[in-house]
């Protein structure tokens, strides 16, 4: 039922250490040998979360391109969990970003051009599987030079989302009279 496979990977492996103490202690061998097992799994995937070299790119693409179509109405109720008030406009001042991972586009990024020479992040969307920070990392690393904006605001959407902002470096703010929160170029 997690969504973040980091943070499910690591209670699993907490779980499986004391479940190797407890099998130790009450002399039950084979608990404390299949924990061990979870254990060197757990340690394996986190090892290959961590260290591996994976490679991201931002792509953009055309607004009625049959790709972004697909993936927003496959992801539509989970993209309507995060951001209740999305909606898709194919306006002129928008620009959408697939983010790819390893070539996969696992993530979505949908902006619109202020006035200010600022973005505003109408989406920031991460398919599961792929949420343990590295996209929006990257993405808030490079968005700036790939864009030229000077700031990117965002709404808080809901608790998680607010969360995810404020761990990607985003200060709370105001825009247009309403909470947001914004993120400066360096």
């Amino acid at each position: 039922m997690m969504s973040g496979i980091i943070k499910l990977r690591i209670i699993n492996l907490t779980g499986a250490i004391f479940f190797i103490a407890y099998g130790l202690v009450i002399k039950a061998y084979p608990i404390a040998f299949v924990n061990g097992v979870i254990c060197i799994v757990d340690f394996y995937y986190l090892y290959d979360i961590f260290k591996v070299r994976e490679y991201f790119k931002i792509l953009e693409v055309g607004k009625d391109s049959d790709l972004l179509n697909y993936f927003l109405d496959f992801h539509d109720k989970e993209i309507k969990n995060y951001v209740p008030s999305f909606t898709f406009s194919s306006s002129d001042n928008k620009t959408v970003f697939f983010i790819l991972r390893n070539s996969i586009p696992a993530g979505l990024i949908y902006t619109h051009r202020r006035n200010d020479n600022s973005l505003f992040i109408e989406l920031d969307f991460v398919i599961p599987g792929y949420r343990d920070l590295k996209i929006g990392k990257y993405v808030y690393k490079n968005i700036f030079r790939k864009t030229q904006a000077s700031k990117l605001f965002s709404y808080p959407g809901n608790a998680k989302h607010e969360s995810y902002l404020r761990k990607m470096g985003f200060e709370k703010t105001e825009l247009d009279g309403n909470p947001a929160y914004c993120l400066k170029s360096e």
